[in-house]
């Protein structure tokens, strides 16, 4: 009787053990899991900063860029019911009304936010967390301006003289967050009852309108890729480090300045997506982008400044990102509420 008891005793150890090796095995073989991060065409993030994320959590990131950053927010909206991603970025101050209107993000206080300066922290429901700023200007080519000698426009009444007749190049606000972001700070200068006045002089001026900042930036502007016709554009203050870093060899000084007086500041997002399967990761990826891994990763990426104070800057940055003393800007809640009317009184001064 003990060694048929003994025998019984083995064979339920062994049965046990082989189960828990076999457990622990599909546990260890278990696929990570895997998030979906929706974005603008301009995101970019270096592929080992992504590969620490996933080291560190275990969770993969896809990244479905999605258009323009109005594009790509109206694709998120249209798709609420059956979210195309877990976590959005992308969202800026100037469609952050209508982000939070339509009800497409979860509420989340991310830890990090106590890393931020209250002056980004725009939306008081924490739905939306802020990642990156920077300041949209216009820039100017030096090397032309030089070569012309013509003095550089210093304020926005400068560019509707005769000087500068047919040198500048816009985005269409319409199909552009760069172009929004412009109109929007020429509504802060000249108030709701004298922007329409003023651009209906940049149109005399004989301004020409893009549709997005790569055609404006790279194929109109002189210092552009493709050495446009157009020696004023409508784009960041941190062109001239962007305009450095990619030169071979890297001159000492950037051929692009800014005017300063032209700057409207500009606040991107992230926020988890309302109905995500994933929601615990996708907290943790907006965690992420707030570590300082991510947030030192965003300036030679995106060429726009981090929203964690105290972030190390970039040397090409420190030296030559121009900075406005004090940029245009608007409330939030005015944007929302008045954006796409301002946008059609923009088409029908400027295009029709």
């Amino acid at each position: 009787m003990r060694l048929r008891t003994l025998g019984i005793l083995l064979t339920v150890a062994v049965s046990a053990t082989a189960s828990i090796t076999s457990a622990t095995a599909s546990a260890s073989t278990a696929p990570p899991t895997t998030i979906k991060l929706v974005t603008h065409d301009s995101f970019a993030v270096s592929k080992s900063v992504l590969a620490e994320f996933t080291k560190q959590t275990g969770i993969k990131v896809e990244i479905l860029q999605a258009g323009d950053a109005g594009a790509a927010l109206n694709q998120v909206i249209l798709t609420k019911s059956n979210p195309i991603g877990d976590v959005f970025f992308g969202v800026d101050n100037t469609f952050l009304g209508r982000a939070l209107d339509a009800g497409v993000f979860a509420k989340y206080s991310a830890p990090g936010l106590s890393r931020v300066p209250r002056e980004y922290q725009l939306d008081p429901s924490h739905r939306l967390t802020p990642i990156d700023h920077g300041d949209v200007c216009i820039n100017y080519d030096k090397r032309w301006f030089a070569a012309q000698h013509l003095a550089v426009p210093k304020t926005l009444n400068d560019l509707t003289k005769p000087a500068y007749k047919g040198r500048l190049v816009v985005e269409n606000p319409a199909t552009s967050s760069p172009g929004l972001a412009f109109q929007l700070a020429t509504i802060a200068r000249y108030g709701t009852n004298g922007w329409r006045a003023y651009w209906r002089k940049l149109r005399a001026n004989d301004v020409k309108v893009d549709d997005g900042w790569e055609s404006a930036y790279d194929g109109d502007f002189s210092q552009g890729a493709n050495h446009g016709t157009y020696p004023l554009v409508v784009s960041y203050a941190s062109s001239p480090p962007a305009a450095v870093y990619f030169s071979k060899p890297q001159p000492k000084t950037s051929p692009v300045g800014t005017m300063l007086d032209s700057c409207f500041q500009q606040v991107e997002f992230a926020g988890v997506l309302q109905g995500t399967e994933h929601a615990a990761a996708a907290r943790k990826l907006v965690d992420f982008m707030l570590s300082a891994r991510f947030q030192e990763d965003i300036p030679l990426q995106m060429f726009v400044f981090p929203a964690r104070d105290g972030t190390k800057l970039p040397a090409v940055f420190t030296r030559f990102a121009d900075v406005a003393a004090s940029p245009l800007t608007l409330p939030a809640a005015d944007i929302g509420a008045h954006r796409d009317a301002w946008i059609e009184q923009w088409t029908n001064t400027v295009l029709r």
